[in-house]
């Protein structure tokens, strides 16, 4: 198998590359080819991804480029992580919103609509490329966030693409962990939008956990996403990490505003890593890598490249068409759900109906993400301005008009139409 990894230059990539050498009967490579632009981090990634897959005695050869053509050319797959503006864009995000009383996220409010705007016309022309050059049957897996408006706007284009998040896998790792078994046995109730999901059920064996682990280690399950226990036993369910930014936006919005930006932490612990890649030595996975985030990214990822090469047929969490799973979307919407890989697609299973403060919100963000996705493929200020009036955690209207020129300023420079 032939992979193209466009954003291989990220520190991150040799997650990526470690979860190759390891796994390397679960999806067997020859090529590796890192596509990016940054001419010299590419050089310390590929040189570090070298060094890794020889001390594992695994044979794939890595190939770095900044020619996306040559990269993609007769892929077997592509897989996308992009960060258009890079950290410094991301501290902006995380930052500007809080003139206005707003949290700051890359992928939620008002910073993830920032970063759609910037990221969904770039996806789309790499997209253009994949299809041109790749195999035929090559797949987009879109790692790349905010991953439910960029999977998206890829299957509206008529590409062959998922959409991939390491939520899901974080949870049933750890639920494997907490229980004992192998992963494979933990199958978990996961539904949503991406960023916006929750665990309604930790199935091991035919048998429902959750109601005990909410009974018997409701602390733990409430420290480990930052929320009230109490919400977690109204509600019956684990809500991801990324609910917070809904359930306590005022408490989350006074902490950022008395701590360092995560682009500010993420900045400093990719230029220890990037020294760690320049060091000829060096041939296995540095501890340092584990703060960047992203955990269990490379497991996901090569599961999902291995069932879509013909491996197990088992379901994992995915962004895909709705196509009434959630009756009360669009079937082009894109939901985040455990699905199948069968006959060349993605067949999500079936979703039990979900409560009316999960639906209500849900309903809510994907209407937000469809006017997102207009702005960021159409442009305008009124669409991004109708976007973010949109938002849950903006609505109202002088709010939204006080972000969209904030994120007009920020955002200039990658916006053609601004």
């Amino acid at each position: 198998m032939k992979l193209a990894i466009v954003g291989g230059g990220s520190t991150y990539t040799p997650e990526l590359i470690d979860g190759f050498a390891r796994l390397r009967e679960t999806l067997p490579l020859e090529e590796v080819r890192l596509v990016d632009p940054d001419e010299s981090r590419l050089a310390l990634v590929a040189g570090m991804s070298r060094r890794m897959l020889a001390h594992a005695g695994h044979a794939a050869r890595v190939v770095g480029t900044t020619d996306l053509v040559a990269g993609v050319a007769d892929a077997d797959a592509v897989l996308v992580q992009l960060r258009v503006g890079g950290q410094h864009a991301r501290h902006a995000d995380e930052t500007w919103p809080h003139e206005v009383g707003c949290v700051g996220q890359e992928t939620t409010g008002p910073g993830g609509l920032a970063k759609a705007l910037r990221t969904v016309p770039v996806v789309l022309r790499i997209a253009e490329a994949v299809r041109r050059h790749a195999k035929p049957d090559a797949w987009i897996v879109d790692f790349t966030n905010p991953v439910g408006i960029v999977t998206r706007a890829l299957l509206e284009a008529g590409h062959r693409a998922v959409g991939l998040c390491n939520v899901a896998i974080g949870f049933q790792r750890r639920y494997a962990s907490l229980y004992g078994v192998e992963h494979d046995r933990v199958h978990l109730g996961h539904v949503g939008l991406n960023h916006l999901t929750w665990e309604r059920s930790v199935t091991i064996d035919g048998r429902d956990r959750l109601p005990e682990l909410l009974a018997d280690r409701l602390g733990d399950l409430a420290d480990e996403v930052h929320l009230a226990p109490a919400l977690l036993t109204q509600l019956g369910v684990v809500p991801s990490y990324y609910l917070r930014y809904y359930y306590a936006h005022d408490e989350v919005l006074r902490e950022q505003l008395a701590e360092p930006s995560r682009a500010e932490a993420v900045q400093a612990i990719e230029r220890e890593l990037l020294e760690l890649y320049a060091d000829d030595s060096q041939h296995e996975k540095p501890a340092a890598l584990e703060g960047r985030g992203g955990a269990f990214y490379s497991e996901a990822a090569i599961e999902l490249l291995a069932a879509m090469q013909g491996g197990a047929d088992r379901a994992r969490v995915v962004n895909l068409r709705n196509d009434g799973v959630l009756p009360f979307l669009p079937d082009d919407h894109v939901i985040e759900v455990p699905a199948v890989f069968r006959d060349g697609g993605f067949v999500a299973e079936p979703v039990a109906p979900l409560a009316d403060d999960l639906a209500g919100l849900v309903s809510a963000v994907a209407g937000y993400e469809r006017l997102a996705l207009d702005a960021a493929v159409h442009g305008g200020r009124e669409r991004v301005l109708r976007a973010m009036r949109a938002h849950p955690l903006v609505l109202q209207h002088d709010r939204a008009e006080r972000l969209t020129d904030l994120l007009l300023a920020e955002n200039a420079r990658f916006l053609e139409w601004a």
